[in-house]
């Protein structure tokens, strides 16, 4: 397939300064994030194809696995469509579904008194201080049982109670923290990332991906690793905030 966007010279450059090699540690929500941003930024205008997967994938540098996944979120979110044949690709909507139209004024509606970044980097200083401290003090038997609990029930929650879930997992580490202030600060900002979370879809891949550090930093807190607890956290903030960004800002 040719590899100029919409079949016109020179219209892949105008992707240079969005797209670039994401991060290993959250490929799918950083690779999702950059084609939300150009797809947002309309350097693909709607009608017009993206690069071919071979470029896109190297642009990014994420498997074409990881990109199909991608690019099948947006296809599900009414953002592009697969067209087959010689001239095929994956094409720009014109306009979203009467769903999309409904699910972005719900989105105005919600974010409109939210400041996204300092929404994000206040869950990011307090999520990954309380995984420090957890860690650095490891909980007793009571605390790592709590933990334990928690973590094994986001792995059972269906996906419409998964996000609960999420929440009171990151709501123990909190607590067993020692400090009631950051708990209650931690409490405060996760209300409102709920908020903006509740505006974009569920995706069953971030889930999984998100599980797994959830058991990664559920073990590091029990080992007293706190270095390796507040990197996990980290790793995992940046893919939720990624996703934040792609679908929000």
């Amino acid at each position: 397939m040719d590899d100029q966007v919409g079949g016109r010279g020179g219209g892949a450059e105008r992707l240079t300064a969005v797209l670039r090699p994401v991060r290993a540690g959250n490929g799918f929500e950083e690779a999702l994030e950059q084609i939300l941003q150009v797809l947002r930024l309309g350097l693909v205008p709607a009608d017009e194809r993206l690069p071919a997967e071979r470029e896109l994938a190297a642009r990014l540098g994420v498997s074409r696995v990881t990109l199909r996944e991608v690019l099948k979120v947006l296809q599900d979110e009414g953002l592009v469509e697969s067209r087959r044949g010689r001239y095929g690709g994956t094409f720009v909507c014109r306009r979203p579904s009467p769903a999309g139209d409904a699910g972005r004024a719900e989105l105005r509606r919600r974010i409109a008194d939210v400041d996204l970044e300092d929404a994000l980097r206040l869950r990011e200083v307090l999520d990954v201080g309380a995984a420090g401290l957890c860690a650095a003090e490891p909980p007793g038997t009571e605390g790592a049982a709590r933990l334990r609990a928690a973590l094994a029930a986001t792995e059972e929650a269906a996906p419409a109670d998964y996000r609960r879930m999420d929440t009171a997992l990151h709501l123990t580490l909190a607590e067993l923290s020692g400090s009631p202030s950051l708990a209650a600060q931690y409490a405060a900002v996760r209300a409102t990332v709920n908020d903006l979370l509740d505006c974009i879809p569920l995706l069953v891949r971030n889930l999984g991906h998100s599980q797994a550090q959830h058991a990664a930093l559920v073990a590091a807190v029990c080992e007293g690793d706190a270095d390796g607890a507040r990197e996990m956290m980290r790793e995992h903030c940046a893919g939720t905030a990624a996703l934040l960004r792609g679908f929000l800002a």
